[in-house]
C-alpha cells in the first residue's frame, strides 16, 4: 500500500484540490490511503478536507491534528499514522498527475534496490513570472526540478524535492525521522530536514531515483514573489544551514563557511554574465540571494 501524507498549514485556499488530484489518479483506491496532518491552521484547512471526504467515500482518508507546531513534527506525525510500505510526500499547495502513484508502485516493485525516488516538480503561477527571475532563482523560490524525460539515479550530493517524494518505511527504520529542530514552522522560512535526511542516508549507500511521470505542480501564488518572501526564504536558507552543520559538529559548519566563499566567487561569475548580457535585474537578485543565506549562515 502506498500511504500518500500531505502535512498543511494554513492553505485552505488549495488543500481540496491537491486531495482531489490524488483521488483522481489511475491506481485502485483499496491500494493507497490519503493521511492529511493539520499543523493547527487557524483557516478553513478543516472544513475542506471534510468536504473532500463527503465528496470521495471510496478513497481512504484519515485526519489528524498535530499540535506542535513545525513541517517535522507534521511529516514525523504522517509516518507514525500511516499504514503503507510506500510513504509519499505531497505538498499541500500542488495537485499531481493521474500516472503519480502508479508511477511510485510500479518503480519500487521493480527496484528493490531504491529506497527513495521523487519526480518532477512544475511551478505553476497565478500571476506572471517576474523579470528578475532566473534558472537559479526559480528553483529557490519554486522548488521547479526537471531532470529529464528518462528516470535515472539522483546525481551525488542532489535529491528528490521535498514536496515530491516517496519512500520505503525502512528509511526511518534505519535513518531516523525528520529533525524536528529544521523544517517551517507557522511562517517561519527555515528548512533542510529534507537535506539532513538525505545526507544521512546517502551515508548509508542508500540509492534514490528520479522518475520523470511521478509529477507534482506547485502553484506559486503573487506572495511568494515579493521581496519580504524572497528575503525571508533566502536568509532562511542560511539560518537551516546553520543549524544542520553545527548540529554535526565544528569542522563540518567550518567546512560550510568554506563553501559559501566558492559560492560567491561563482554568484560573482554568474552577476557579470547576466550584465553582459544586460539582464542585472536577474544578477542582482542572485547577488541578494547569496548575501542574505551568507547572513543567516553567519547568524546575522
Amino acid at each position: 500500500m502506498i500511504s500518500v501524507i500531505i502535512c498543511t498549514y494554513n492553505r485552505d485556499k488549495y488543500i481540496y484540490n491537491v486531495l482531489h488530484s490524488v483521488a483522481e489518479n489511475q491506481y485502485p483506491h483499496d491500494q493507497y490511503e490519503i493521511v492529511l496532518v493539520n499543523n493547527n491552521s487557524t483557516d478553513h484547512t478543516e472544513d475542506e478536507c471534510r468536504r473532500f471526504e463527503a465528496d470521495h467515500p471510496q478513497v481512504q482518508f484519515r485526519y489528524y491534528v498535530e499540535p506542535h507546531q513545525g513541517l517535522s513534527h507534521a511529516r514525523n506525525r504522517g509516518i507514525s499514522k500511516s499504514r503503507g510500505d510506500l510513504l509519499a510526500y505531497v505538498d499541500d499547495d500542488a495537485t499531481v498527475n493521474p500516472d503519480y502513484l502508479r508511477t511510485y508502485a510500479d518503480f519500487f516493485a521493480a527496484t528493490p534496490d531504491a529506497v527513495a525516488a521523487g519526480g518532477p516538480i512544475l511551478p505553476v503561477y497565478e500571476t506572471e513570472e517576474p523579470s528578475w527571475m532566473s534558472h537559479y532563482t526559480r528553483q529557490l523560490v519554486t522548488g521547479r526540478l526537471y531532470l529529464g524525460d528518462k528516470p535515472r539515479p539522483f546525481a551525488h550530493g542532489a535529491y528528490p524535492g521535498g514536496g515530491n517524494s516517496c519512500y520505503r518505511r525502512s528509511v526511518f527504520d534505519t535513518v531516523g525521522l525528520f529533525n524536528v529542530e529544521l523544517g517551517r514552522k507557522g511562517s517561519s522560512l527555515i528548512g533542510a530536514e529534507e537535506k539532513d535526511l538525505y545526507d544521512k542516508m546517502t551515508t548509508c549507500g542508500m540509492k534514490f531515483y528520479y522518475l520523470p511521470t511521478a509529477i507534482l505542480y506547485h502553484i506559486i501564488p503573487p506572495s511568494k514573489l515579493t521581496q519580504d518572501y524572497f528575503d525571508r526564504l533566502t536568509h532562511g536558507i542560511g539560518v537551516s544551514e546553520r543549524y544542520r552543520t553545527q548540529q554535526i559538529s565544528k569542522a563540518k559548519y567550518r567546512h560550510r563557511l568554506l563553501q559559501e566563499l566558492v559560492k560567491w566567487v561563482g554568484t560573482i561569475a554568474l552577476w557579470c554574465g547576466f550584465a553582459l548580457r544586460g539582464q542585472c535585474s536577474k544578477g542582482n537578485k542572485l547577488v541578494a540571494f547569496r548575501r542574505n543565506v551568507t547572513r543567516g549562515l553567519l547568524g546575522r
